[in-house]
């Protein structure tokens, strides 16, 4: 990660030109292509038992809400919050959209920073208008004040059916380390943490969020999960160094070999997001089930040849 510490510095607004400066040429190339090929498609509606989708509301500008499309299908199912940050701490609200409904349909409300900035219904952007502002750590915040507030406030469409101990942070590269840096926020439950890791160089002080130190990793005070791209991911070293170092708080690490890009591209947020779901409801909801992908040296990640994955300071394990 030394030679490559470039990449922060040089993100620009949208999730392509996150990647673009450190893939070869015929990869970069083909993520491009996939990347154009998404934008045209339909928001999908997720696999979960709750069809997704997704908007921007009048009450929290500057934010994308991901959930399930009719909410008196709930029934007695509370939702759990999760906050995203956008790779590059972007300002694209709709980068990461496969992966954010796919979360939605298991019945959470996800809110990521930003805007609708790209997919089937985004609006044009002039030429040679500037890219937004990227955003910052405080966003994550805002999103889960707002939910909290909604889930108490007579009329909303979220009253009552949010279950306030069920908080997550969540975000891909700059927006894992956007969800660190606030990650003492005391209703916070759980973490997720995509292609991700603190710098091993130093924080880098040009984009909100970066300033993040190794010191930052203390003041978890959750279960965490780094979500890894494998050796070729520009992460790699840092999150794998992140993971060493967490000895106070369960842990786990689960590396597919795919890359920085991870498989956010794929249908349905592809096979990070099944183990993003998974951590959150066991983590969130005590689900047994869910427990099983990551706990016992049968767990479905240990059984999965396309993952390597380890899991520390677990309860039992």
């Amino acid at each position: 990660m030394r030679a490559r510490l470039p990449l922060f510095a040089l993100l620009a607004a949208t999730l392509p030109t996150t990647l673009v400066a450190q893939q070869p040429a015929p990869e970069r190339e083909a993520f491009e292509r996939q990347v154009a090929e998404n934008n045209r498609l339909p928001d999908p509606p997720g696999t979960g038992r709750f069809a997704a989708m997704k908007e921007e509301v009048a009450g929290l500008p500057k934010h994308v809400i991901y959930r399930p499309a009719n909410l008196a299908a709930l029934g007695e199912q509370k939702l759990g919050v999760v906050a995203w940050g956008n790779g590059g701490c972007s300002a694209d609200g709709a980068s990461s959209r496969f992966h954010l409904l796919e979360l939605a349909s298991h019945g959470y409300l996800v809110i990521a920073s930003g805007s609708i900035l790209s997919g089937p219904n985004a609006p044009a952007t002039p030429a040679g208008q500037p890219a937004p502002p990227r955003t910052s750590p405080n966003d994550l915040t805002a999103a889960v004040d707002w939910a909290l507030a909604e889930n108490r406030r007579s009329g909303s469409p979220y009253f009552g059916r949010i279950d306030e101990q069920q908080v997550a942070l969540s975000g891909w590269s700059c927006g894992g380390l956007q969800a660190v840096r606030v990650t003492e926020d005391p209703r916070v439950k759980a973490l997720v943490l995509h292609n991700t890791g603190v710098l091993n160089d130093g924080p880098n002080t040009t984009i909100p969020g970066m300033d993040v130190t190794k010191d930052a990793l203390a003041k978890i005070h959750t279960p965490v999960i780094y979500i890894l791209g494998g050796p070729s991911d520009i992460a790699y070293a840092n999150g794998m160094d992140d993971f060493a170092r967490i000895a106070h708080v369960p842990a786990a690490v689960a590396n597919l070999p795919v890359g920085h890009g991870g498989t956010f591209q794929d249908a349905n947020g592809g096979a990070a997001a099944t183990v993003a779901v998974s951590w959150l409801d066991w983590q969130l909801r005590g689900s047994e089930a869910a427990a099983r992908k990551f706990v016992g040296a049968d767990c479905g990640l240990c059984r999965d040849a396309r993952w390597t994955f380890e899991l520390k300071n677990a309860a039992g394990h």
